[in-house]
């Protein structure tokens, strides 16, 4: 029976109820201390009342303490130790590995006997070895809070990857304390884990009398660095594709202007001329300036292809001849053929060019001869394959391997192969283009190249370069020349009398083509601007037959020009020029139909066979 008198019953829970309350006040200050003034007070308050309540409610029994041993409180649990999925390490003041998980030793890539005889020191790259050593020596100064460091470990053996670990280091907690479980203390809050063992801890944790050194927690962060550094690379290489373009553009001009003049002056200075030598030495060296820029932009994606359907097969079969003078006799060059090959849709000559600079890169690293096989085979692929910082999609390919038994490429140099001007030839040996031009020009076609240096055949490493086409399906059209070709095969009559409308912004380019075309009969009308033009075009009565257009130009520039201009005269033909074209460009051009483009620089020559063509397709007409 109760102790409560009958008649008091209902009223007695109310003292108790103002204690309890008075004692979740109280708490809430050691929970939450940023309430303290409030919910200090309340608690006050509530107790006075509790107090001042003349009914109370028998306290329960109170319930027995239980004691914990300060050593199991302060030890870490052994499956906590053992089975965590981040490395984790005690050592000692002097360096020394006092006790570690499987983690850590899979991290490290070393036995067991190896790590109980180590310092940390001794497991973390050359590189790095200064910064392991501050870092622990930062977190065991006296009142230090958690450090953290990025490191490499060293290899396990010769030729073994390196792992990247995020190291956390800090004090081992003492006996009788309890671990900080903070977030900003907590490794595990930070990073996700990449390994998640299970099997039993590689040494147990130290006792609490032992653990008079620091703990460490490793974080494998070798796929974030990779991805980082493939991503730098990204930005790096679009960089300089940006940069290349857009000084490919300003050079394409004054490599029109200096190969152009040079052609007007062998009009007047034949050979056996006094100054035809040297007007020949500065055309030659125009043109060599004028094919860096054409790697430049084949590098930067943004040359001007005229793609065909090919078969693979016929053209290394052409190629071959070239290919075995340019290796030389100390090469012994192998072609296998794939079996029923598909086609692809590339421009030959940057194809051509493709296989051409790879097999002078193989020459170069044979210096004592060797072999060389390219190797052609249909290929599907069915899942996504990561190629550098780009995903090859699935799909059927049609691959040409290039590999050579030469002296291999070292890990450290293949991320920076296809970089321009990178190159570990000595000076004066080559330029760097040589596989950036080849990655552009792959890319722009859109294939993808890979590179391997362990797969080659013994004795010697070796390198292969597998380069994926994306198979054409359908047959070939009958007629995919390149314009002009069948002028400059078959018309060696370059005259003409068409009446022309010239637009091009820059004077030293304009004025060559203007002497030019004049030189051949064509009635020429100049224009520096696209406003100019459409002017002189306004106030022109008569007929035009042509209009060239530089495609680049401010205000109105070139596509929007074709598409004014066609509004007024629908019947004329059109000659889009430029140093160089951009995607969104290249689409625009196409869009206006019916466009022949003249890639600067160009000489006389090619000038005069477009100009010849358009105007032979509108006596045609």
């Amino acid at each position: 029976m109760s102790s409560i008198p009958p008649d008091k019953r209902r009223r007695a829970p109310v003292g108790s109820v103002l204690a309890g309350l008075a004692a979740v006040a109280a708490a809430s200050v050691l929970i939450w201390p940023a309430s303290a003034g409030l919910a200090g007070g309340l608690a006050a308050a509530l107790a006075l009342a509790a107090a001042a309540c003349p009914y109370r409610v028998a306290a329960p029994p109170p319930r027995p303490v239980q004691h914990v041993d300060p050593a199991q409180q302060a030890a870490p649990s052994a499956d906590l130790f053992g089975g965590a999925p981040i490395g984790i390490a005690y050592v000692a003041p002097d360096g020394r590995i006092t006790a570690f998980n499987e983690a850590f030793a899979a991290l490290c890539g070393q036995t067991n006997e190896v790590l109980r005889r180590a310092r940390f020191g001794d497991l973390v790259a050359p590189e790095d070895a200064a910064a392991g050593a501050a870092l622990l020596a930062a977190a065991a100064a006296p009142g230090a809070r958690q450090q953290h460091a990025e490191l490499a470990l060293a290899a396990a053996a010769p030729g073994a990857d390196r792992r990247a670990v995020a190291v956390y280091a800090g004090r081992a907690a003492p006996a009788g304390a309890t671990a900080d479980r903070s977030p900003s203390s907590d490794p595990s809050s930070r990073h996700p884990s990449s390994r998640h063992p299970s099997s039993p801890p590689a040494s147990s944790p130290p006792a609490p009398s032992e653990a008079a050194g620091l703990v460490l927690h490793l974080i494998d962060i070798t796929n974030f660095k990779e991805l980082e550094n493939q991503v730098v690379q990204a930005r790096k290489m679009q960089a300089v594709g940006q940069l290349a373009g857009g000084i490919a553009h300003d050079f394409n001009n004054l490599l029109t202007a200096m190969i152009g003049f040079c052609d007007l002056l062998l009009l007047r200075h034949r050979a056996g001329d006094e100054s035809f030598a040297d007007i020949m030495q500065i055309k030659q060296n125009a043109n060599r300036a004028a094919s860096l820029v054409r790697q430049l932009l084949a590098f930067s994606r943004q040359q001007t292809l005229r793609p065909k359907v090919l078969d693979v097969t016929d053209t290394l079969a052409e190629l071959s001849q070239l290919l075995r003078r340019l290796i030389g006799q100390g090469v012994v060059l192998k072609i296998v053929h794939g079996r029923d090959l598909g086609l692809v849709r590339v421009d030959q000559g940057q194809f051509e060019q493709v296989v051409i600079n790879l097999a002078v890169n193989a020459r170069d690293a044979m210096p004592g001869g060797g072999s060389l096989t390219v190797r052609t085979a249909n290929v599907n692929v069915s899942e996504p394959i990561d190629v550098a910082h780009e995903t090859m999609p699935p799909g059927d390919y049609v691959r040409i391997e290039v590999i050579d038994s030469g002296v291999g490429i070292p890990k450290a140099v293949q991320a920076r192969i296809f970089e321009p001007f990178f190159t570990t030839k000595p000076v004066g040996m080559g330029t760097g283009l040589g596989l950036s031009t080849v990655y552009g020009i792959v890319r722009q076609t859109g294939g993808f190249i890979l590179v391997d240096s362990e797969a080659a055949p013994s004795p010697s490493q070796g390198t292969i370069f597998a380069i994926y086409l994306p198979r054409h399906e359908g047959g070939a059209p009958a007629d995919e020349r390149p314009a002009g070709e069948e002028a400059e095969r078959g018309d060696p009559d370059l005259t003409g009398s068409a009446s022309v409308l010239l637009v091009e912004d820059e004077d030293p380019v304009r004025l060559f083509t203007a002497r030019a075309l004049r030189n051949k009969g064509y009635k020429v009308m100049e224009a520096k601007s696209g406003e100019a033009a459409l002017e002189l075009l306004g106030g022109h009565s008569e007929r035009v037959d042509v209009l060239i257009t530089d495609a680049v130009m401010p205000v109105i520039d070139g596509p929007r020009l074709i598409q004014l201009v066609r509004e007024q005269r629908p019947d004329i033909r059109v000659i889009c020029i430029s140093g160089h074209t951009d995607e969104a460009l290249r689409q625009r051009i196409a869009a206006a139909g019916d466009v022949l483009f003249l890639p600067k620089p160009f000489s006389l020559k090619q000038l005069a066979l477009r100009v010849k063509e358009v105007t032979r397709d509108t006596a045609r007409s």
